[in-house]
């Protein structure tokens, strides 16, 4: 019986030294366990839905967002609602605290200053129907301040708190899914593979949250938003056909579409899915620059807001020319169109 015990003892020592040589066990962090990977694939597309808001900019009754590949682990958004207040939101996967995690990096404009702030994935839950990433400030966690990103079927939902209070709260459903189709074969988007090392970029601040008060971006960011990848710039500019003599005081909404608006002179407003940038700006400025903007083949439209609802719609004036131009990688495009339509 002794010799036996001996025996299989000795053979179970053996066993665990072959399946330690043949499958280690790994040493330090590992993309493959990227903490927060599953939102990039699921955050491509056009959203879009209403913003519940206590900042000063307050509440609106849509924001459109079109969220695309930059390269292969990082996904962005840049939106603007007039020439002062813009946002730029971008998911991508760093290094920190000896693992590799999914980064939130959001920030912009508002009104004429600058704030850029990072948050890392440090909450995950993911079922089948449900997906749930919640984002903190770096140094300080979620006390501080913290987003949470959450898909449901066709809806996404980004709540976002800044010393315990809701910051912004936008609602939205998926209402385009071929715009982002492009770059995401490019890229083979997503792969586990990292976009900055973050393992000391926060050590001597007392927050990952930066700002600059006026409009050139923060000097100390880790990551400056000149530095992100592959988006270019389009310069819009736009004129009013004889007979179309705007009200100063009144807006045009300038448009960039990844479908035609229209076929001939008929409007075909289900392509109003397809609205990847758009900025409200007074109808006496005529032109508007697009930075950080997604490569791609677009349509641009300016539209005068006769009723002020901030919505195209009956009796506003538009121009009736799908104005065709394409932004290369790192390129600069430029579109003109003149707005001479009336929709019935």
């Amino acid at each position: 019986m002794k010799y036996l015990l001996i025996t299989a003892f000795a053979l179970t020592l053996l066993a665990c030294k072959k399946d330690k040589t043949e499958d280690p066990t790994p040493s330090g962090p590992s993309l493959e366990n990227t903490y927060g990977y599953g939102v990039l694939a699921k955050l491509n597309g056009i959203w879009s839905g209403p913003v519940t808001s206590t900042t000063a900019l307050g509440s609106f009754p849509k924001w459109i967002v079109d969220f695309r590949p930059i390269s292969n682990n990082q996904v962005s958004a840049k939106n603007e609602l007039d020439s002062l207040n813009d946002i730029f939101m971008s998911f991508f996967i760093v290094k920190h605290n000896n693992a590799y995690k999914v980064a939130f990096r959001n920030g912009g404009g508002f009104a004429g200053s600058q704030r850029v702030s990072y948050l890392l994935a440090d909450s995950v839950s993911e079922t089948a129907s449900h997906s749930f990433y919640r984002f903190s400030e770096v140094v300080q966690g979620k006390s501080r301040a913290y987003s949470e990103v959450i898909f449901s079927a066709d809806s996404l939902y980004i709540h976002s708190y800044t010393n315990g209070s809701l910051h912004m709260s936008w609602s939205s459903k998926l209402i385009n899914t071929s715009a982002a189709n492009p770059a995401i074969s490019a890229f083979n988007f997503p792969q586990k593979s990292m976009t900055k090392d973050f393992s000391t970029s926060f050590d001597a601040v007392s927050e990952s949250i930066y700002y600059s008060p006026n409009s050139t971006p923060p000097s100390d960011d880790p990551y400056p938003i000149n530095q992100q990848p592959y988006l270019g710039v389009t310069n819009a500019s736009f004129t009013f056909a004889a007979g179309f003599t705007p009200v100063s005081t009144k807006k045009v909404m300038i448009i960039c579409t990844t479908e035609p608006l229209f076929s001939g002179f008929t409007f075909n407003s289900a392509a109003l899915n397809s609205i990847s940038r758009y900025v409200f700006v007074s109808s006496q400025t005529t032109n508007f620059s697009f930075n950080y903007m997604h490569p791609g083949t677009y349509y641009y439209y300016a539209m005068y807001d006769e009723n002020g609802n901030q919505t195209i719609d009956s009796g506003d004036w538009i121009s009736a020319t799908n104005a065709m131009f394409n932004l290369s990688n790192l390129g600069t495009a430029s579109a003109t169109t003149q707005i001479n339509f009336t929709i019935p």
